[in-house]
């Protein structure tokens, strides 16, 4: 099926629907962030055809539903992990409880209510969480937390296909909470047998954990390899 475009001031994108294909990777914008289509829709088959292709939803409440394909590619290998030694005696000293998926809602939705800098809002929409939800339902979304006196103040979530995992977001109340959940998450899906974890876009925070850029086409070659291992659905 041939693509309508939104013509931008830097090249033209996509427009698609729920009956429409992603364009190939090649069509992404350069900038900003590689945008690839605007449109479409938050449904299970869709984000899980986004993932498998490396494509991503980022945008904000009452915004179009926008898709992107960095290049470069921010990851993280799992035998990679850095942790600082200020990281590693919270560790051995923890004063949280490490949980998976007990709760996967209010981790999106407490990342949803988290302020980043330059960011005036939160992408994580309403329809966002949703959308999650039910990849967690589904087996293919889920959540490291930590807990303190039985209360979440800490967590990371993201989407497992296969042998690959796409990290999304993190949030914390407590100091350390999100990053003790961070190498929690990390330590489990590396005894898993995942292979790469998508950073998407370069972070001070993510470099200091090990993560670090790679070529979209070097990302969508391995991702290619490690989804194939998928026994969600």
């Amino acid at each position: 099926m041939s693509h309508a475009y939104y013509q931008l001031p830097n090249g033209r994108v996509a427009a698609i629907d729920s009956d429409c294909n992603f364009p190939p990777l090649h069509h992404a914008l350069t900038e900003p962030n590689g945008l690839i289509a605007i449109g479409g829709d938050l449904s299970f088959n869709r984000l899980l055809s986004a993932y498998q292709q490396g494509i991503f939803p980022w945008f904000s409440d009452g915004e179009p539903i926008m898709w992107w394909s960095p290049n470069p590619r921010m990851v993280l290998f799992p035998n990679a992990l850095k942790i600082s030694n200020s990281l590693k005696k919270t560790l051995k000293n923890c004063p949280f409880e490490v949980r998976f998926n007990s709760d996967f809602r209010q981790v999106i939705s407490a990342c949803s209510q988290t302020l980043r800098e330059s960011q005036p809002g939160t992408w994580i929409t309403a329809d966002i969480i949703d959308a999650y939800c039910k990849l967690h339902e589904a087996g293919y979304a889920i959540s490291a937390e930590c807990w303190l006196d039985n209360k979440l103040v800490g967590g990371c979530y993201g989407v497992k296909i296969g042998n690959m995992f796409y990290g999304e977001s993190m949030f914390h109340h407590v100091t350390d909470a999100s990053k003790v959940a961070f190498v929690k998450l990390v330590q489990k899906l590396k005894d898993e047998g995942v292979g790469l974890i998508d950073c998407q876009m370069k972070t001070a925070h993510l470099a200091r954990f090990g993560a670090k850029e790679i070529s979209r086409d070097d990302f969508i070659q391995q991702l290619s390899i490690l989804i194939k291992n998928d026994y969600a659905s």
